[in-house]
């Protein structure tokens, strides 16, 4: 997994930048950013969200009720960027080999041959993932986590840049399989889109295509990856790490919780907040940037106490015990 690069210098020290100072490539995430807006509308936050995923190199896990546009979103970043696509539509009888490829005899040459599965893309669609068996499941876990798969002790790398944009319907549970928690860790945001607003919605029902229709690339696989460089080298001050670590201690010894967050996890909030922090225009990471992902990088990372919870008022939810340990944690200055 990529580390956090961080140098010890002091956020409040550093000159302010705009957007068009940090690099020429920032700027254009301008254009993404827009183009995504054009598709799920009132939903920026969701769509800033989506993209730090992507600059941070990490994976994103749709969780919503059906509707409200978890693979318009997919779809829509994929368009986005000038690469290639597939979408899995995951299903109780889908195997690995579905999934990552399979091996077989080619009685022309006399050899095996490998035939790559639709993993090998730059952005995969996993529609409905908790449909699909722990056994499939299971068999994202190396690509997600290592950007490679292994299939008969011989490994492939996968196309970068790479992400998997995963989606599940919490609403309904019949015929699913929950994801478990090493590959709920796989997955560096959890988000849920929502209900639009009523000047949104009406905008969508004026639209006489699909909303991701109209998505043009707006930037290249190239630029992706030289901007994910440049998120990765942004310093981090160790007051600023030091703020994550204590907000990650506290979610281990919460009496709410029964798991805390992994050290994984505090690596995926640090490069995350370096995502935000040059999707805002700056060369440094702010403690606003570090609260405004706590809940999307967290909350799917910690296991709540039950029983602990029935007696506060019952349904404490991961994400309310979240925003508790955030008033707790002292902000440094």
């Amino acid at each position: 997994m990529p580390e956090c690069n961080w140098r010890p210098l002091s956020y409040v020290q550093m000159p302010r930048r705009n957007a068009s100072d940090v690099s020429p490539a920032v700027e254009r995430l301008e254009d993404l950013e827009t183009a995504l807006g054009a598709a799920i509308r009132g939903k920026p936050e969701v769509v800033r969200f989506s993209l730090v995923c992507l600059l941070a190199k990490g994976h994103l896990l749709i969780e919503d009720v059906p509707g409200v546009g978890k693979t318009t979103l997919a779809h829509a970043l994929a368009r986005s960027v000038s690469s290639s696509f597939h979408r899995l539509q995951f299903t109780s009888d889908m195997l690995p080999s579905d999934v990552l490829g399979v091996t077989i005899y080619n009685a022309h040459s006399q050899a095996f041959e490998f035939k790559p599965g639709p993993i090998f893309t730059n952005f995969l669609l996993a529609d409905e993932i908790n449909r699909a068996t722990p056994k499939t499941q299971s068999a994202l876990l190396e690509a997600m986590n290592e950007q490679q798969v292994t299939i008969d002790a011989r490994s492939y790398p996968l196309p970068q840049p790479f992400l998997v944009v995963a989606t599940q319907n919490p609403a309904e549970h019949h015929g699913t399989y929950p994801l478990p928690e090493s590959q709920l860790d796989r997955f560096l945001m959890r988000l849920r889109i929502g209900y639009p607003d009523a000047a949104s919605e009406k905008q969508i029902l004026r639209s006489d295509r699909p909303a991701d229709a109209s998505v043009r690339p707006v930037v290249s696989a190239e630029d992706v990856l030289q901007i994910q460089d440049q998120a990765a080298r942004l310093p981090v001050d160790d007051a600023i790490l030091d703020y994550m670590l204590a907000i990650v201690e506290r979610t281990r010894r919460h009496e709410s919780l029964l798991l805390g967050v992994s050290p994984r996890g505090a690596q995926a909030l640090c490069r995350a907040s370096q995502a935000l922090a040059l999707l805002s225009g700056r060369e440094y990471v702010t403690p606003d940037d570090v609260k405004r992902l706590v809940v999307p990088v967290f909350a799917h990372r910690v296991i709540v106490n039950t029983r602990t919870t029935l007696a506060q008022r019952g349904a404490e939810t991961a994400e309310r015990i979240l925003h508790e340990i955030l008033t707790l944690v002292e902000v440094p200055l």
